[in-house]
């Protein structure tokens, strides 16, 4: 007999600053993990798995993160109800914004078309503790305009073997962003922030592990002095052999918005 399998895709919000990312893992503290545990504790008996649409790194939140949801059996038959009760048991750093149904065709993986990534930083005198989650700080002075024009160098179609750690053979290097810019920061907000805060917003399909903080982290040496808009050119030249080592920390870092076609 053909068990029933009913399909859920849910949106989260997490600030990631105790978690160590998305994926989980063995005596560690996880998304992935904290939401398998509650679901766990919700469904009872019920069969289930889950799937993200990514894995963020350790201490990286999210503001619209997506994982789709596989229920064996068991229709969830009032999804606001749900939606309380995983609220209810989840921890105070977990939200579930949205749950909606969708079928067996909709794959996660494959449908999601574009991912909006932010990271928040400001640079100059030392922020209040409380900003640590939220902020990566910089003490040194940072050129702000020459980071403004060197991030658009990342906008198109380049080859990013540079900006990943731990490139693995038959790896995608050649990636395409759609925008990479900096701005000031009217995301997020707290009595706490300093007066001026700026946001990095890059926009793609797909990215590859430590890719945006990589290129965070190129981008503050280009503030600092330390990196050239030719030394960027060169890093993303075809077949390139060079190493950026600079890895911007995970706690700048949020999944802001997460597309699907």
């Amino acid at each position: 007999m053909r068990r029933s399998r009913f399909y859920y895709l849910v949106r989260i919000q997490y600030l990631g600053f105790r978690y160590s990312g998305w994926q989980q893992q063995p005596d560690q503290l996880t998304i992935e993990g904290m939401l398998i545990k509650t679901l766990n504790f919700v469904f009872k008996d019920t069969k289930f798995k889950l799937l993200g649409a990514g894995r963020t790194d350790a201490k990286v939140s999210a503001l619209d993160g997506v994982f789709e949801l596989f229920v064996e059996e068991k229709e969830i038959t009032d999804l606001s109800e749900f939606l309380l009760l995983l609220n209810k048991n989840l921890p105070q750093d977990i939200r579930v914004t949205e749950i909606t149904p969708t079928t067996a065709d909709f794959n996660i993986i494959q449908h999601s078309k574009s991912k909006e990534y932010v990271y928040l930083f400001s640079y100059g005198e030392k922020n209040h503790p409380f900003c640590a989650p939220y902020l990566t700080n910089v003490i040194d002075e940072l050129d702000i305009e020459s980071m403004t024009k060197m991030a658009k160098l990342f906008e198109g179609t380049h080859d990013f073997s540079s900006y990943t750690a731990r490139l693995r053979p038959n790896t995608k290097v050649v990636r395409t962003i759609d925008f990479c810019g900096i701005d000031r920061n009217t995301l997020l907000y707290a009595s706490f922030f300093p007066d001026t805060s700026y946001a990095l917003t890059v926009r793609g399909q797909g990215f590859m592990r430590y890719q945006i903080r990589m290129i965070m982290g190129a981008l503050l040496q280009v503030g600092m002095g330390n990196l050239s808009e030719e030394d960027i050119k060169a890093s993303l030249m075809p077949n390139n052999n060079i190493k950026m080592t600079t890895i911007a920390p995970g706690s700048g870092l949020l999944l802001n918005e997460v597309n699907f076609g």
